[in-house]
């Protein structure tokens, strides 16, 4: 028996994660064999059942409706725990989520602004394209050493986890995952191979596209004039050849941007190296000896680098933890253009409609500003600069960097690191 309808389109990846969900969990899902992307969701019939007239859509026997693709294929999971899909335990659940989220942020989103870039649906910047294809290749090396160690992201089965990197990817694999990438990650070659083969879910999936070398940006080409035939012009008294200007030059058609120096790279030379920085704490416990804190007490250049206290000022709007971890993922997505400049550690505390977003920063030079500003976002925190000589502050520094900060009797559930 059906648990509900789905409303979907051949088109939407994420609408073959929630119908390989069901597949692989043996629940039934009706999908609306009539409806017409672009056209019924914008009829006043679905608008009234959901408001924002996004898919996919699902609507269950009994008139519960939900959005958002990850969040409808958790539920259709959840009818089916026999299927392992979320795991057998909080740890499981915990880690699917971290995989799922992570592959949906740190490579298919930037699938996602790839096609319209190559495409010139939006003005190419060159620059921005080179830093997409750098995350996603440092994201597939996250991927890969993972996917060597062990057969499926979480534990010895397959998961929610496993089908959502299946969907991201086999798109990935038509754009920007092209062979040279895939030559050198095999394991993620492997494990996408080995989720669109299962026999319940090949008719999903369909049939991986590889693309050999990933899309690329081609200006198009400019129209030449014929040249008119004009009468011999009558003898003129010899001047100075002017430079002529050729007609077929290669400049391209959008002039490259100015290279703008940033103002941080002319500050002195500091003594901390923040790439040392960010592999100390990687790699180290944090608290502790011979931890990640104390490596940084002991190399910290305190005039070349700045720490700072950073809030969510609108904590009232924030509702599921997951929603609010979420936002700090796609917040330090749009920090990417001054990573060099900056390490951060911000998580969510509390619970689901009671938690706040609160975490530190570590800053090139004494103002925030330069440093933050690059994120659209960023007037939506607050900023205030940490004095580790008060023994509260510190104490405050310490907890953000090793995930046990406490607020107003608030214990940290979940964060995120740039680095």
């Amino acid at each position: 028996m059906s648990v509900g309808t789905l409303y979907t389109s051949p088109g939407d990846k994420t609408g073959k994660l929630i119908k390989a969900i069901a597949a692989f969990g043996g629940v039934s899902v009706d999908v609306d064999a009539n409806y017409k992307h672009m056209e019924t969701n914008k009829t006043p019939e679905f608008l009234a059942k959901f408001p924002h007239g996004k898919i996919p859509a699902f609507e269950g026997k009994g008139g519960f409706r939900l959005f958002e693709a990850v969040v409808i294929a958790k539920y259709i999971a959840s009818l089916a725990p026999n299927s392992g899909l979320l795991g057998t335990s909080a740890t499981d659940a915990a880690l699917i989520e971290q995989w799922t989220h992570f592959t949906e942020l740190e490579f298919d989103l930037q699938t996602t602004i790839i096609t319209p870039l190559v495409n010139g649906r939006i003005p190419y910047i060159k620059s921005l394209h080179n830093i997409i294809l750098e995350r996603q290749e440092r994201t597939l090396t996250t991927l890969n050493k993972h996917l060597t160690e062990n057969t499926y992201l979480v534990g010895e089965r397959i998961t929610l986890a496993d089908l959502a990197f299946a969907v991201y990817i086999q798109r990935g694999a038509s754009i920007s995952f092209d062979a040279p990438l895939r030559a050198k990650f095999p394991a993620v070659v492997r494990l996408l191979e080995t989720i669109v083969n299962q026999p319940q879910l090949k008719d999903i999936y369909g049939e991986t596209t590889y693309i050999e070398k990933g899309l690329q940006f081609i200006s198009p080409a400019k129209e030449k004039k014929e040249k008119e035939a004009k009468p011999a012009p009558a003898p003129k008294e010899k001047k100075p050849k002017a430079k002529e200007v050729e007609e077929d030059d290669d400049e391209p058609l959008i002039p490259a941007e100015p290279k703008v120096k940033n103002p941080l790279d002319d500050l002195p030379k500091s003594s901390l190296n923040l790439e040392d920085w960010k592999r100390a704490y990687s790699n180290k416990h944090t608290r502790g000896k011979d931890g990640a804190l104390e490596w940084l007490y002991e190399h910290f250049d305190k005039e070349g680098y700045s720490l700072w206290r950073v809030d969510f000022k609108y904590n009232n709007e924030l509702t599921q933890v997951f929603m609010s971890s979420n936002q700090i993922g796609g917040f330090f997505n749009r920090l990417e253009a001054s990573r060099k400049y900056l390490f951060g550690s911000m998580g969510v505390l509390g619970q689901a409609n009671d938690s706040v977003i609160s975490g530190a920063l570590i800053a090139r030079g004494q103002d925030i500003a330069p440093v933050i500003s690059v994120a659209p976002d960023w007037e939506s925190y607050s900023y205030a600069k940490i004095d580790i000589s008060d023994p509260a502050q510190k104490e405050f520094f310490e907890g953000a960097l090793a995930w046990d900060l406490k607020i107003d009797g608030k214990e940290w559930v979940d964060g995120k690191n740039f680095k």
